[in-house]
């Protein structure tokens, strides 16, 4: 999807500026991007992890300038939000973007910008002082406009196409590995890009809440827990949706039952204004009466956009109140080792009318054979 701008300028333009306005507050002369989701937000442009370096100088004052390497420059969109300069192969790219910010004594690098890269820059510029660029530009993309909450939500209708598909499907006597890839495929079959991930975790396994499919092969009374997302058009999808072999046990049913109940207390006080660490809280007292409290192990949410973790994270200790537009994960999830283990997630976008969670498939314990 692509964002259309206003009359200000194209999306780009007004995001920069937006940065620029925050670099203002903080008294910071310039940011400095490399790989990572803030390039793509203000630019258009993902840049390969690669050993050369790309990298944004956004300065307070000034033009943004993109530096780039001269055989990735075809794949740089021109939305005319910034100058593009290419190096080649025998030219010093440290060196231009020192001379590009020059003169900057507070800069603010990119999360992800590698070491190399970062010693470099701060040898080059020995009398700038250095700090995380996420604390200008983390808030910023965490408030979703129209156009990202759309693409948020496409990308969650697709993996509930996944999830609803996946109900009708045979789990016994295959493997972790096996319907792992099952899962890959279909999110790509139903228009996502790229898969991330696709969490399978059955019988005790499911304890692990990020378990690596295995060649374990899924027998009868196992609890599966399936965790998925993929990027869609450069916004990101994921969900969490449990299944059982067979008819479940009273406990793994009455456990299930207590979870999905929490995740749905915590999604109704997921409101504006409300603090991220009381989203976290409704869902531990909610299962504190069914002794499962101590079985939630994490947080019960994380930030979605261009990235499928960034803020604002759903913890206990973030005070900050949700704002209409962050858009985030409840994911309540309760673990047992040598057992088995739950989750249950769905996206969810604070706006003024209230929660509007984005997944809409089945959020049932699905029985498959």
């Amino acid at each position: 999807m692509t964002p259309q701008g206003d009359a200000n300028g194209t999306v780009f333009e007004v995001r920069q500026a937006r940065v620029r306005a925050a670099l203002e507050l903080a008294g910071i002369d310039a940011v400095l991007l490399s790989v990572g989701a803030d390039l793509p937000y203000l630019t258009g442009y993902e840049a390969m992890p690669l050993e050369r370096l790309t990298i944004l100088v956004l300065p307070r004052d000034g033009e943004a300038v993109l530096v780039v390497p001269e055989l990735e420059a075809p794949r740089v969109p021109d939305h005319g939000a910034c100058t593009i300069v290419p190096w080649s192969e025998t030219v010093d790219p440290i060196g231009i973007v020192a001379g590009l910010a020059a003169g900057a004594t507070t800069i603010a690098i990119g999360d992800l910008t590698w070491t190399r890269f970062t010693l470099a820059l701060q040898a080059a510029l020995p009398d700038a002082s250095f700090s995380p660029a996420n604390a200008v530009t983390g808030p910023l993309r965490a408030v979703k406009d129209a156009d990202e909450i759309a693409a948020l939500r496409a990308a969650a209708h697709a993996v509930d196409a996944v999830a609803v598909e996946m109900r009708a499907r045979p789990f016994g006597g295959r493997t972790e590995a096996d319907v792992s890839r099952e899962f890959v495929d279909r999110m790509l079959e139903h228009g996502h890009q790229r898969t991330n991930f696709a969490i399978v975790g059955s019988g005790p396994n499911g304890a692990s809440p990020h378990h690596d499919a295995s060649d374990r092969v899924i027998r009868d009374g196992d609890v599966i827990v399936c965790d998925f997302g993929a990027t869609m058009h450069g916004y990101c999808s994921d969900t969490t949706r449990m299944f059982v072999v067979g008819d479940p046990s009273d406990e793994i049913a009455d456990t299930y039952a207590a979870l999905a109940d929490a995740q749905e207390l915590a999604v109704r006080a997921a409101t504006v204004g409300t603090p991220c660490e009381e989203v976290d809280a409704v869902a531990r007292r909610a299962l504190e009466p069914h002794g499962l409290a101590g079985a939630f192990i994490h947080r019960i949410g994380h930030g979605i956009g261009l990235e499928a973790h960034e803020d604002p994270y759903i913890v206990a200790g973030n005070s900050q109140p949700l704002v209409a537009g962050h858009a985030f994960s409840i994911e309540p999830g309760v673990y047992f080792p040598g057992r088995f283990g739950m989750r249950l997630e769905d996206i969810v976008v604070a706006t003024d009318a209230g929660p509007d969670r984005l997944n809409r498939s089945p959020r049932d314990l699905a029985v498959v054979g």
